[in-house]
């Protein structure tokens, strides 16, 4: 394999990739020895028919693009490894040559990493914040925990009403017609959670158990079904079960269940402990955030496009495996938020943008500052991996190659980097919007 690299413009490369002759063949081969099962010709047993007759009867190309797809993943990959430039996207992949007896070549378009004209980063002015836990947020954590221990209690002597979970079956009609994955049995819906679609739920207050109801909706506009956004359904549904939620009384019977602590006394001033731990790290999580939005200011770089648009499906990505561990599928989830994929993609295109810049300045600051991590901080960050998967950390270390350990080398670097533009920020006292603004025009 051979690799010519291209400078283009606006932080892009063309990657022109020639693997010989000799591999494509071989390749040819692969496909054809993989197919040749499934290819039925007069004269000959399944299985037994000769390349040279297939590519005779429907052309010599017709093992091409199964060959190239054999040989693109580990062509590119080798050409990643060998290219010295600091690639930050998925390529764009281009056929040049491909015909049998030649080498095959194509081209791989990828942005490479930009530039970053790091500006001030040292004393950064922010505004002063506490941390502070207010009664009301002590009492709202405290009716989150009634709620996360309430229970549901049958009901059967009153209709459903607001904040009931009701156990329904149902079916969706459209113009007369049961429409795919409008069916349900046995669903509990909670009354008031906005889960199905608007007027749903407000239509079965009032019902009782055993009353078949009709209720009549219309889609949203935005829906993900063509077919069913904006049109109007009705559902047939039937009350199967009532269940009523209760709350425990908040006492020390109450403390002593939920928590390791015998009197609610106790127990309340160790939630306004965790409280305040939780607003502490709020506290310096939005200082970080305004320091390094103040740095990507003050710095330049052209990203581009091709890293947002990866980071955008990286992003979509990691938002779809948590989604699964959870046991619901995109699918599922566009079907009962009425996004797409084009349209989540565009969403997080903000998210995506300040996730780069971030990153750059940090590694601009790690690079200024030569932040080098020690062993024993990735040893440090190898034990919280091994608790986060509760797995040996000998195992750990085992598993992750030179490479691995250069990320997470990285990685403890940028947070390192974060620390220490956070450390050397300057808070200062907030000012009242107006001299803000009359700051800002002044200048």
């Amino acid at each position: 394999m051979s690799l010519q690299v291209e400078k283009l413009e606006n932080n892009m490369a063309k990657l022109t990739i020639e693997v010989s002759a000799e591999e494509l063949e071989k390749a040819i081969e692969k496909v054809f020895q993989k197919q040749k099962k499934n290819i039925n010709i007069p004269g000959f047993r399944k299985g037994k028919v000769p390349r040279q007759m297939v590519e005779k009867m429907y052309g010599k190309e017709v093992f091409y693009e199964d060959a190239a797809n054999e040989l693109i993943p580990a062509a590119y990959e080798k050409a990643y490894d060998e290219c010295e430039e600091d690639i930050v996207s998925s390529p764009k992949i281009a056929i040049v040559q491909l015909e049998a007896g030649k080498p095959f070549i194509f081209t791989a378009e990828v942005a490479l990493k930009p530039e970053v004209e790091l500006g001030a980063y040292k004393g950064i002015k922010v505004d002063k914040v506490e941390a502070v836990v207010t009664e009301e947020e002590l009492a709202a954590e405290l009716e989150k925990e009634r709620e996360r221990n309430a229970r549901n209690i049958s009901v059967t002597d009153r209709a459903v009403k607001e904040g009931d979970q009701a156990v329904i079956d149902f079916e969706g009609f459209k113009d007369g017609v049961a429409f795919e994955g409008g069916k349900g049995e046995n669903y509990p819906l909670t009354i008031g959670s906005g889960a199905f679609i608007p007027g749903f739920e407000d239509q079965l207050i009032g019902k009782n158990i055993g009353e078949e109801v009709e209720v009549n909706v219309t889609f949203p506009e935005n829906y993900q079904s063509e077919d069913l956004a904006g049109k109007p359904a009705v559902f047939k549904v039937q009350i199967k079960e009532i269940k009523e939620k209760q709350l425990p009384e908040l006492d020390d019977e109450f403390a002593a269940e939920v928590s390791e602590f015998d009197t609610l006394e106790e127990y309340k001033a160790d939630v306004k402990a965790q409280l305040m731990t939780k607003r502490e790290a709020d506290v310096r999580n939005a200082k970080e955030d305004a320091v390094i939005t103040a740095i990507i200011e003050n710095s330049k770089m052209d990203i581009p496009e091709a890293m947002i648009e990866t980071q955008q499906r990286q992003m979509v990505d990691e938002f779809a495996q948590r989604m699964q561990s959870q046991g619901l599928s995109m699918e599922q989830y566009f079907q009962f938020t009425g996004l797409t994929m084009e349209k989540m993609i565009e969403q997080v295109r903000p998210q995506a943008e300040d996730k780069i810049k971030s990153r750059l300045v940090l590694e601009a600051i790690v690079k200024a500052e030569n932040i080098v991590p020690s062993e024993e901080e990735y040893d440090a960050e190898l034990t919280k991996m091994a608790e986060a998967y509760h797995m040996d950390v000998e195992k750990v270390r085992e598993m992750f190659g030179e490479e691995a350990k250069k990320q997470i080398m990285d990685d403890i670097a940028v947070r390192k980097a974060a620390d220490f533009a956070v450390d050397n920020a300057k808070e200062v006292k907030p000012r009242a919007k107006k001299a803000k603004a009359e700051e800002k025009e002044e200048n």
